[in-house]
């Protein structure tokens, strides 16, 4: 399971690489729906029956999982997850809160981005690191963004702020780690600054994840971090 590689053992997981296995959606997820075309609803569908899956994992009754503010899905009381989807891939993970404090998983085809999508999610200091990278193995610009969405997915439940791309400062490690520092004015006070997460590739995908521990208040919450960057919002929604 490509999911397992980047969590903790005990996160539960779930991943699907297409939408035709049957994906029953509870009354208030199909109003949520009511409109929608069919692909997007075939695929929250498949997204939703992942994140039941790992729910069952820890012993958890089905229930609707409904976005709330920021666009996180709200997840049972003493839980916590998230979920990706992209096209050909569709995954959840979940934990108990005692562990950890949040989860943050993406995933994204692995090819570049967009001409000119880099140039508006990395600051100056970022493209140079991604240069400095063993080149053609990895689309290293891809895997930024894909890094910087699973951070913003571990930081919303703890900030509940809007967090731009280039709010958060990425150095990734070919050997499969990651690290980011958000900006001071980014963070609120109590909040962890600093996350850590891994990646890994295959199967055509990109993906990216942070486990924030429960200990000490999360990763790394210590000092001020840096100087300030531009905040670049992007949809998040699952």
């Amino acid at each position: 399971m490509l999911l397992a590689r980047v969590l903790p053992a005990s996160v539960a997981v779930a991943e699907a690489f297409d939408d035709l296995a049957p994906a029953p959606l509870f009354a208030a997820e199909q109003a949520l729906m009511a409109g929608r075309g069919e692909r997007r609803r075939r695929q929250f569908a498949t997204a939703r029956t992942c994140a039941r899956r790992a729910l069952a994992q820890l012993g958890q009754p089905g229930a609707a999982l409904l976005p709330g503010p920021g666009g996180a899905p709200g997840w049972p009381a003493g839980t916590t997850g998230s979920i990706t989807h992209c096209e050909g891939y569709r995954a959840a993970a979940a934990v108990r809160t005692g562990a950890f404090l949040s989860l943050g998983i993406d995933a994204e085809p692995a090819h570049a981005l967009p001409a000119g999508v880099l140039s508006l999610a990395a600051g100056p200091g970022e493209q140079r690191h991604l240069a400095s990278l063993p080149q053609g193995a990895v689309p290293w610009d891809r895997l930024l963004f894909c890094a910087k969405e699973a951070v913003y997915k571990a930081w919303y439940p703890l900030g509940r702020r809007w967090l731009g791309l280039r709010d958060a400062e990425v150095r990734l490690d070919a050997a499969g780690t990651f690290s980011a520092v958000l900006r001071a004015g980014a963070v609120p006070a109590g909040v962890p600054w600093r996350y850590r997460g891994r990646w890994t590739a295959g199967q055509g995908l990109l993906l990216a994840a942070v486990a924030v521990p429960a200990a000490a208040g999360g990763a790394g919450a210590l000092g001020v971090p840096g100087a300030p960057g531009a905040g670049v919002p992007v949809a998040r929604a699952c």
